[in-house]
């Protein structure tokens, strides 16, 4: 018995090491990384081109273990994406370890649409969205609204979502859930850009630019293919800077950043 249990001992190392290494190469879960959210998040069809919302570049950051979903829509508050089915679609379909990205306000916000979402039910959905992602075991991420390209007269940005950007910040440090504030990081980087240099980042055409607007275009919400982009990379910076297990599948080589 004592030389059959002194070769168990002798080996237990070895078995150790080996085990290791095989955890070291077996392949991460593979997860769904879920967007919610309006136009300025969402796919953009063919008739819209140059406009591309920020989901559209993000899929492309990943390594081939997450699939990004998105099933943000053009002109949907937290409102109408419950009534539409769109939340359901997601909070189906979770599975453990799977992510959702929540980003809305551009259409909650304005009270003469029909889509109007007061401010304690914009709260109130926001807090369904988190706790319906965390009984199937998933991880929300909340999103302040995108800025848009609004300068005072004396150059300065403004904010146009304060209020329900706000309410976001609250609920992300009430539910104790990561937060990405892009409408502050988003109006920083159009400070610096400037009134003329930041409309490379949104849909600015000139007559004739493109057939798909024959008139030109001055729109001061949604993006160009840059404008997109950057917004996609500000969230993965913030992604990576949370500490989030999603970070470790950011492919590196595509980014910027550190």
């Amino acid at each position: 018995m004592k030389k059959y249990l002194s070769k168990i001992f002798l080996f237990t190392p070895a078995i150790c090491i080996a085990v290791g290494l095989m955890s070291f190469w077996l392949p991460s879960q593979h997860i769904t990384v879920y967007l919610a959210g309006d136009s300025t998040m969402s796919d953009k069809e063919v008739k819209a081109y140059p406009e591309t919302g920020w989901g559209m570049p993000f899929h492309a950051f990943f390594d081939t273990t997450v699939t990004v979903k998105n099933i943000a829509k053009n002109g949907r508050s937290t409102k109408s994406f419950i009534a539409e089915g769109l939340w359901s679609s997601i909070s189906n379909n979770l599975n453990n370890g799977d992510y959702v990205l929540i980003q809305f306000g551009h259409n909650d916000e304005v009270p003469t649409k029909t889509n109007y979402t007061p401010p304690a039910d914009f709260k109130a959905n926001l807090v369904k969205f988190i706790t319906e992602t965390r009984a199937k075991m998933g991880n929300p991420v909340l999103i302040t609204p995108v800025a848009r390209r609004k300068f005072g007269a004396d150059g300065m940005v403004q904010g146009t979502h304060d209020v329900y950007s706000a309410i976001v910040r609250t609920v992300a440090q009430e539910q104790n859930v990561p937060l990405i504030d892009l409408d502050k990081e988003s109006q920083a980087l159009v400070q610096k850009l400037g009134t003329d240099d930041s409309k490379m980042l949104y849909n600015y055409l000139a007559p004739g630019e493109n057939p798909n607007y024959p008139d030109g275009k001055q729109d001061d919400t949604h993006f160009s293919e840059l404008g997109a982009r950057k917004m996609a990379e500000i969230v993965l910076t913030d992604i990576k800077a949370l500490k989030l297990d999603l970070a470790n599948r950011i492919v590196i080589s595509h980014l910027g950043i550190k």
